[in-house]
């Protein structure tokens, strides 16, 4: 495979295609209430310079991450031609420059401002275009933008976009300049113009916490590009996606390698899978991020868009003491004259995976639980919102996005809960190289339902209208198509405390059908319904231990939210919050070994699984385990550790003395008149009771 073996050698260009206008000392972040330590590694030079996609690499790629024009534009001034559809106009002046990859109402953007309601944000920056082959192809990269998206280059519409937390490509051969029908011209100047209209929580999108007037647990809003934008050059027929379905029952796994462009079905794909015992032979590809790896024991053969089975024996089982990645790489290859395929390569990626199940099953005592690789793990894990004091959405640098992962894992933790936010691809990526299991939600959005925490709405939802149904699923499938490679993630969590949610049963059966491989929380915290693979209660500060059932695992969702505010660490100096509050450190550290203590014999009585609330402080909210600028650790990190890790210790034997009321109605004998004296012991007459 003589287009993979070799090192692939990944540049990110974008500093040298930012046009003239676009100086670096126009611009300066804004000052926050709180900013990060890694604030200070941000420029104009070097903003989440990262490959974007480690999913699927490919050697050439433009980073336009960096300065930008920037124009908000009120409602009705909208320029000619602004709706989505139409072709796109420029406001009359730009305002300043923005620092992309930041959302406009963060400091790291420089700009720190609100778009009005009914506004639109409005993006421009020129790029050369790359070196491109013969009858090559030119796709422009958006890894998420907030939330509806027209965008033009050279003056033509190349696409318009809906929805705030799934990558989106547009091809724009077509509009760069000098293009001709064989060829594309490299070094011609092209303009690059965004347009982007978020309403936020005026309307039903999925928008997770944000709000246009925060307060309480609800945050800042972000509003327009919040991940990278790039450019990346593929042949005329190109590799656009790979699907990867480990099987460790029958110790093989599936590929499904998506073809796009002339003939596709004319190809034949190639496909090279590590084997773990070989990382010392010659043949070695350093392929960044990973490192080297061998791709020459186990191979498949295959048409495109069509599933290909390789075996894969003696592999080694993804967990999370021991997150064992694999290397996949891919090649796209022509006929030759006589019909056979082989001694070229027109397009070739490389892609990882690991040999991972997740799914339910019964333990030595017959209780329903989770399962890893087939055996039961009690998963721990905080709740995670994604949210930066300096960038909101947006981390400040890929070492930040790393850190809050290592922290968690050094805490004791082996499962994050995701909560109503999807993160970079590269958020994943960090998770599945350093073992941590994900819970993913779905971003609530739309109305909420009736809802109380203890069930007494079970079966009961918000209702939707048709559009908004439709754009939830579209989102919903969105999503799930962009992350399921992930070996780290495990469930999948379409909503949230009766948040938006309408069609339960259908919404969780399509999920559970569409990926089969993961397991599928139908309402975490909510109304509960019959469905999906898992019970979830919420209780504040807790914990509590719902029952299992025959084919239902039970979780506890949330619970603890244990605050604490600490002065010069907090976004606004009085008014904080938390679900408990307290004022020293150590108070806070006996309160949260105290909860740990209380659930481990409910692991015992059937709990699977528990989140506690939360990884950080978010804003006003205050009951994270660090705080929001992550610079203080709230607790002593090995005794709060050494706390989890009792987690996943056999769980005691609980064994019940007397009958409760749990299940069956006891009776109780009460009198009103001071007892007689003995009335404690087991052989008082309390017939007069």
């Amino acid at each position: 495979m003589p287009s993979l073996i070799r090192t692939l050698f990944i540049v990110g260009l974008a500093s040298l295609f930012i046009a003239c206008d676009l100086v670096a000392e126009d611009w300066q972040p804004k000052k926050a209430p709180l900013m990060t330590r890694w604030a200070k590694d941000v420029s104009p030079e070097k903003v989440h310079s990262e490959y974007p996609r480690p999913q699927m690499v490919r050697e050439k790629w433009v980073n336009l991450n960096g300065l930008w024009d920037y124009a908000i534009v009120a409602g009705p001034n909208q320029p000619q031609g602004a709706n989505p559809g139409s072709s796109l106009a420029q406001p009359e002046k730009w305002d300043g420059k923005i620092l992309v990859p930041f959302p406009v109402e963060s400091a790291l953007s420089g700009v720190m401002q609100r778009v009005p309601d009914n506004g639109k944000l409005w993006y421009r920056r020129s790029f050369t275009t790359p070196e491109m082959p013969k009858e090559g192809r030119l796709l422009l990269h958006f890894g998420a933008v907030d939330w509806e998206t027209v965008v033009s280059v050279n003056g033509q519409k190349v696409g318009e976009h809906r929805g705030g937390y799934d990558p989106f490509t547009f091809d724009i051969t077509d509009a760069l300049t000098s293009t001709k029908r064989e060829r594309v011209a490299s070094g011609g100047e092209n303009e690059l113009i965004v347009a982007v209209s978020d309403p936020t929580d005026g309307s039903f999108q999925p928008r997770g916490k944000q709000v246009r007037k925060p307060h309480g647990i609800w945050y800042t809003p972000t509003t327009g590009i919040w991940q990278t934008v790039w450019l990346e050059v593929v042949p005329k027929t190109y590799i656009a996606g790979v699907e990867i379905v480990p099987n460790i029952d029958k110790k093989a796994v599936q590929f499904t390698i998506n073809v796009r462009g002339i003939d596709a079905e004319k190809y034949r794909v190639m496909i090279h899978t590590t084997s773990e015992q070989q990382r010392q032979q010659p043949n070695l590809i350093p392929l960044p991020p990973f490192g080297p790896r061998q791709l020459e024991q186990f191979n498949g053969f295959g048409k495109p868009n069509t599933a290909v089975e390789i075996a894969f024996p003696n592999a080694k089982p993804w967990e999370p003491e021991s997150p064992t990645l694999y290397f996949a790489g891919v090649e796209l290859l022509p006929a030759n004259a006589d019909g056979t395929f082989g001694g070229r390569v027109d397009d070739s990626v490389v892609s990882y995976f690991a040999m991972r199940k997740i799914s339910l099953g019964k333990d030595e005592h017959g209780v329903q639980r989770l399962m890893l690789n087939n055996k039961p793990l009690f998963q721990y894990g905080p709740l995670d919102q994604g949210f930066w004091p300096d960038g909101l959405y947006t981390a400040p640098t890929d070492e930040a996005l790393r850190y809050d992962i290592e922290m968690t894992k050094k805490l004791g933790f082996n499962m994050i809960r995701k909560h109503v936010k999807v993160e970079p691809d590269r958020w994943y990526y960090h998770c599945d190289k350093l073992g941590m299991l994900v819970w993913q939600d779905m971003p609530s959005g739309d109305k909420h339902a009736q809802w109380d925490p203890f069930g007494k709405f079970d079966n009961q939802e918000a209702t939707r209208s048709k559009e908004s149904s439709n754009n939830f699923n579209r989102e919903w499938k969105a999503i799930i198509d962009s992350l399921r490679n992930h070996p780290s993630i495990v469930m999948w969590v379409p909503f949230n405390e009766g948040w938006g949610q309408a069609n339960t049963v259908a919404v969780t059966k399509w999920t559970k059908e569409y990926d089969p491989t993961r397991l599928v929380n139908c309402a975490s915290g909510g109304n509960d319904f019959p469905v999906g693979d898992v019970i979830d209660v919420h209780r504040y500060p807790g914990p509590f231990a719902p029952k299992p059932t025959s084919d239902r695992a039970a979780v506890l969702g949330e619970f603890g939210g244990l605050g604490l505010p600490l002065e010069g660490h907090t976004w606004q100096g009085k008014d904080n919050w938390g679900y408990r509050s307290f004022t020293k450190s150590d108070d806070l550290q006996k309160a949260y070994v105290g909860l740990l203590s209380s659930l481990r014999p409910m692991i015992a009585q059937g709990v699977s699984a528990a989140v506690y609330t939360q990884t950080t402080d978010v804003e006003i909210e205050v009951n994270g385990l660090m705080t929001y600028d992550r610079a203080v650790l709230k607790m002593d990190a090995d005794t709060i550790a050494k706390a989890a890790r009792k987690l996943y210790l056999p769980p005691p034997r609980v064994m019940t003395l007397v009958p409760t009321s749990e299940e069956t109605a006891q009776r109780w004998r009460i009198i009103t008149d001071k007892p007689e004296e003995g009335w404690q012991k087991s052989d008082f007459d309390d017939s007069g009771w």
